[in-house]
């Protein structure tokens, strides 16, 4: 059993943060890595992104968005509850080097994941310039995060009620245009997101890091669920990843993959509220 020692919610009570108390976890976590974890004893097993962590109180974040029914249960969760199975940590850690300026492109909860990896870059002595977007402004997470750790912040909205108006492959393909120094990109996000900024970087040839967060059950590579196309061969995005070359993302592929079962999920949260 794992404890949630605090519950904090992040825009709109869409966008929830737990931080969980998982000692064994928080000690060997690295960026980039996931957990696994399942409510109660019929709950389903769902993977989420470590966002955070600290070492010394034991303690992991994960921030999550409402979309079907187990997310609406944890959202239903206080301070103090437990959460039953929580497996971790799992994939392959993001890999961080001092390499001189890196430049993070987040979207949406995929904000949640680029703020730990962007954390480790600056550790490692990195130049960082993050650009993060959401739909509007009570979408935007942890902007007061992102600007304390990066050296360069630009917040975009797609209607234009904070920051930039327009996506985050605007200010992006003005960074590439503008700066000659940036050695690395690093992407998460929705698919069509990463999709079209590999698709500017490749202009550029500037080496172009995803992580991908397909339909996933065990995390350990038994089950293949998670199964994604990277240039042309299959790999698990569970033990493989989740970390990819976005060059070589059959992002397509991906997009069809992750969209089988929303109607299912759209429907198991209906019942469940009913």
């Amino acid at each position: 059993m794992f404890q949630i020692t605090r519950k904090q919610e992040l825009a709109k009570g869409t966008i929830v943060r737990f931080d969980i108390l998982a000692p064994k976890i928080a000690k060997k976590a690295k960026a980039g890595q996931f957990i696994i974890l399942r409510v109660n004893e019929t709950g389903e097993r769902i993977p989420m992104t470590i966002a955070d962590k600290d070492e010394f109180a034991g303690i992991i974040t994960i921030i999550f968005q409402v979309v079907g029914k187990t997310t609406a249960l944890m959202r239903s969760l206080k301070e103090g509850d437990f959460i039953r199975d929580v497996a971790g940590p799992l994939g392959r850690p993001a890999e961080v080097e001092k390499i001189g300026t890196v430049l993070m492109v987040g979207g949406g909860t995929g904000v949640a994941i680029l703020y730990h990896v962007a954390k480790a870059f600056k550790e490692a002595g990195n130049y960082v310039i993050s650009i993060i977007g959401a739909r509007e402004k009570d979408l935007v997470i942890l902007e007061n995060e992102m600007d304390f750790i990066s050296d360069e912040l630009v917040v975009t909205t797609d209607d234009g009620s904070y920051g930039y108006r327009g996506f985050v492959t605007q200010p992006l393909e003005k960074y590439l245009e503008e700066r000659y120094d940036i050695k690395l990109i690093y992407s998460i996000g929705p698919i069509i997101m990463m999709k079209n900024v590999c698709a500017i970087t490749k202009k550029y040839n500037i080496p172009t890091i995803v992580s991908l967060n397909p339909i996933m059950i065990d995390g350990t590579g038994m089950c293949g669920g998670c199964r994604v196309k990277i240039d042309g061969k299959i790999k698990f995005a569970c033990v493989d990843g989740p970390d990819f070359d976005g060059q070589l993302v059959d992002f397509n592929e991906l997009s069809k993959r992750n969209s089988i079962y929303l109607k299912d999920e759209k429907d198991c949260l209906l019942f469940s509220i009913k």
